[in-house]
């Protein structure tokens, strides 16, 4: 069964991640270069996604609540698992749809399928992700889960990345030039991705039900589980700073191969390095997980993202330099969020340990409440430097200016590597779930349950 749970709830991820990436890091370039919209519309196009966002972020607790207290013969998690991938699946496409209407219609229809999408991907996050800790209580296996999701996560990543751009003007080219129609065709596919893998989770994976359900959890309780569970706050605090970071450079990065390189069809390789160095990350974590503490690795992955970020910024603009940046940046960045993954699924333990009741969703939330609002904060950072460095009235790099091209380098680069940097004090100043404290926390949990 440890095998079984390890593979099938990885493969989870893989279409999963192919939606999220194409949402999260091209939703932004699809608005300014293929749908060309004028600094007005790209204006209210901003304002709605970060409202969207905002929005959907300070729903996720309670959304977690819910979860927590769904009881059905499939357990609480895979019920809300299924509807958030219909939901979700049909919300991506409606984005995407090639025939879009004019004027209010447009932002209204725009408006309402991405609120649909952000709330139905909210239940399937949650759910999935707050499986998670119910698979197992051993701390090795959950990295081993862990490890799995997040391979087959960045392998979906690594698809999108690599292959959006000669796919998506294959498609165009099949419909007449049509590029809307090659970013809907392309929406398509990793669509269904999704919904075949995200089956075998639904149907393979096998809960490992430890600990017994009291009582349901009130919503006005859902923020004394929150904020009592330190550990959990400075989790969410130090992983908010990280992923806003990393959201940033990520959905830069299309833009920054067309106008700070020149050089758009460059972006493939880009996505090859950056898929190939994560999953080298991750595979290698189990072995360099048993030679070094989880401290000791944090400490490495930032120390190689920190080089990673100055190398991108300082070097020449050539592929060669940028690839060796990025190799460093993202093989560090693999590790990170892995062991932040990890970090926040021992939160769990440490909040049923200190608070004697077990909130797997609610504590889970935490981690779509980070990824919204951090990429809330992306998008709004990546569409307002497309308005004042020129990048969305431009059609090519010749039309950018020098101060254009160093605002982009600038937000892309410097401000996420800052967030970075704080993150990493945050958690090496106050986070204290190291692996004897862990063993502590589950041991004592065990007899308090063989007492009952």
């Amino acid at each position: 069964m440890k095998n079984q749970n390890v593979l099938s709830f990885g493969i989870g991820t893989l279409g999963r991640d192919m939606v999220y990436t194409l949402i999260s890091m091209y939703l932004t370039f699809y608005l300014t270069d293929v749908l060309d919209l004028t600094n007005q519309s790209l204006g209210v196009f901003t304002v709605l996604i970060v409202v969207v966002r905002v929005f959907d972020a300070f729903n996720d607790p309670f959304m977690g609540v819910v979860v927590d207290n769904t009881k059905t013969r499939w357990g609480k998690f895979k019920p809300w698992i299924l509807i958030g991938l219909i939901g979700s699946a049909i919300a991506t496409l409606l984005i995407f749809f090639p025939i879009k209407p004019k004027g209010l219609l447009l932002y209204v229809s725009f408006f309402v399928a991405y609120l649909f999408w952000e709330i139905f991907y909210t239940m399937n996050d949650i759910a999935y992700w707050s499986m998670m800790p119910a698979l197992s209580n051993d701390s090795k296996e959950k990295e081993k889960i862990g490890a799995s999701a997040r391979i087959f996560a960045n392998i979906g990543l690594f698809f999108v990345v690599g292959s959006i751009v000669p796919l998506t003007n294959l498609f165009s080219r099949l419909f007449d030039d049509n590029l809307i129609l090659g970013y809907f065709m392309f929406a398509l596919l990793v669509v269904w991705v999704m919904v075949i893998f995200q089956l075998v989770t639904l149907y393979y994976v096998k809960e490992k039900n430890t600990y017994k359900i009291r009582e349901k959890t009130k919503v006005k309780e859902m923020f004394y589980i929150l904020f009592k569970n330190d550990q959990l706050m400075i989790t969410a605090l130090a992983m908010t700073m990280f992923m806003t970071g990393y959201m940033i450079t990520t959905s830069f990065g299309l833009h920054y191969f067309k106008y700070v390189m020149n050089n758009e069809g460059l972006y493939s390789i880009f996505g090859v390095i950056l898929g190939v160095s994560q999953i080298i990350a991750l595979g290698s974590f189990s072995y360099f997980s048993k030679r070094f503490s989880r401290k000791q690795l944090y400490r490495y992955s930032t120390f190689l993202v920190i080089i990673g970020y100055l190398l991108f910024y300082f070097l020449p603009t050539n592929i060669i330099y940028v690839g060796l940046a990025a190799l460093l940046l993202f093989f560090g960045q693999g590790y990170l969020q892995l062991l932040i993954l990890v970090f926040l699924s021992d939160t769990v333990e440490y909040g049923h340990y200190k608070l004697r009741r077990r909130n797997e969703s609610v504590s889970f939330s935490v981690q779509p409440f980070i990824n919204k609002l951090s990429g809330a904060i992306a998008s709004g950072v990546v569409l307002v430097t497309a308005i004042l460095s020129g990048i969305n009235e431009a059609t090519s790099a010749s039309e950018v200016r020098t101060e254009g091209i160093l605002l982009i380098k600038t937000m892309m680069l410097i401000i996420p590597l800052i967030l970075i940097i704080f993150s990493f004090l945050i958690y090496v100043k106050f986070y204290k779930i190291d692996e004897p404290f862990y063993r502590k926390i589950v041991s004592t949990i065990e007899e308090r349950e063989q007492q009952k």
